[in-house]
């Protein structure tokens, strides 16, 4: 019988001790992030790219590269593919024509974060734990408390009274347990971990435990399937806690090892806010861990973290894909999500406006000349930010009705 997973064992990223999978596991006990590993030679035997042509497309096409190792413990709402879009007026404006985005706001719950949500969710109910608890700036525990109640698993939600008001009604109409506190990301993690001690939940907060950042990891695996099983030339990502990123790489390390795509590797890019950039100073000083931002600041809420958990493993990506980072302000994430919406048509939500924000900064920098292959990750929905549009919408009498005002500019080239 063809094995559902491949999981082999967990190995942590600071030291190197191996764990095994039939335990419930967060941190290894040096204190470094753990990884799930895999027996990728089994999954070369067993599995082939023409196999995948003929799975439905969503997360789980790839479950021999996933932890879950029962199909029957899978918690799942359907997690499509995401599409790959051209957005030529865009791509024309900040001089970068072989642009794609890749828009993760059509997943459930409309964020990336349902990625993470449904691998980890469903294998914490494969592991039998009680329940979860989990910090967030917002749409992690959108996503967490979607498939918390999906799986029948009680969840405690902790997120700053300054998180977006969407999110939270998100996690309160899932049935969680919602706190807020007069604080930041770090501080709702610190009393996730208290509560979690004392009730024996998991704390899921993002790299905490190993599972959360497989299900983050399909995004590269489906990066690479949709580019032909090569890769782009540079992608563009909007960071906070930089999960997405770490496990977008993981991916395709993974496939490397398998041989489906060659040895090159995309460029990455990091796009943080002014408000709130540890990781682009570090960058800078060319350091290996980040410092604390005191007093973090942004619009895009999910980039408000000020000591990422995994920043080792970021620095480390930027430096070995010969990457960069740089900051935007909340001025041009306002101004250019307002530009993709009018030129395209296309909401993005804050963070992904960071994210165009940024390349159109690498482009005017020279970091990109153009002629590459660029990914841009959009992580969500504009609706989960609604509230931060200016509505300028023209009320008028119907009794003093102009039909001149109504008229209409002229078509866009």
């Amino acid at each position: 019988m063809q094995n559902y997973s491949h999981l082999s064992h967990l190995t942590c990223t600071r030291c190197h001790r191996t764990y095994p999978v039939t335990e419930v596991r967060e941190r290894c006990d040096c204190g470094g992030i753990l990884f799930a590993a895999y027996d990728l030679k089994a999954v070369q035997r067993t599995l082939g790219k023409p196999d995948l042509a003929a799975r439905p497309q969503t997360l789980w096409r790839y479950h021999e590269l996933l932890p879950i190792q029962k199909e029957s413990s899978i918690v799942s709402l359907h997690e499509g593919m995401t599409p790959l879009l051209q957005l030529p007026r865009v791509a024309s404006q900040f001089g970068v024509p072989n642009l794609l985005v890749k828009d993760e706001g059509r997943l459930p719950s409309g964020t990336f974060k349902a990625r993470g949500a449904s691998v980890g969710i469903s294998r914490a109910k494969e592991l039998g734990v009680s329940g979860v608890a989990i910090p967030t700036n917002g749409n992690a525990g959108a996503a967490w408390a979607l498939y918390a109640a999906r799986a029948g698993l009680p969840i405690l939600v902790v997120m700053p009274t300054t998180a977006p008001v969407t999110p939270r009604k998100e996690c309160v109409v899932s049935g969680a347990r919602v706190v807020t506190i007069n604080g930041t990301i770090g501080d709702a993690g610190r009393v996730v971990r208290e509560a979690a001690k004392r009730y024996g939940w998991y704390d899921v907060s993002t790299f905490n435990e190993p599972y959360r950042l497989e299900g983050k990891k399909t995004m590269g695996l489906e990066i690479a399937e949709q580019f032909g099983w090569s890769v782009p030339d540079v992608i563009v990502y909007p960071t906070g806690g930089g999960a997405g990123v770490v496990g977008i790489y993981k991916g395709l390390l993974e496939l490397q090892q398998m041989g489906w795509i060659g040895a090159k590797m995309p460029r990455f890019a990091l796009i943080q806010s002014e408000g709130c950039a540890p990781l682009a100073r570090a960058f800078a000083k060319g350091e290996r861990e980040t410092t604390r931002w005191e007093d973090p600041q942004t619009i895009a809420f999910g980039m408000r973290v000020p000591k990422p958990a995994a920043d080792y493993l970021l620095l480390d990506i930027l430096y070995r894909t010969n990457g960069t980072v740089t900051t935007v302000s909340d001025a041009e994430v306002q101004e250019v999500r307002r530009m993709v919406g009018e030129w395209e048509g296309f909401h993005v939500c804050p963070e992904g406006a960071a994210g165009f924000a940024g390349l159109r900064r690498l482009r005017k920098a020279g970091w990109l000349t153009g002629n590459e292959r660029v990914l841009l990750v959009n992580t969500g929905t504009g609706l989960k930010y609604i509230d931060q549009i200016a509505d300028d919408a023209r009320e008028m009498d119907l009794a003093d009705l102009d039909l001149e005002a109504l008229a209409l500019p002229a078509r866009r080239a």
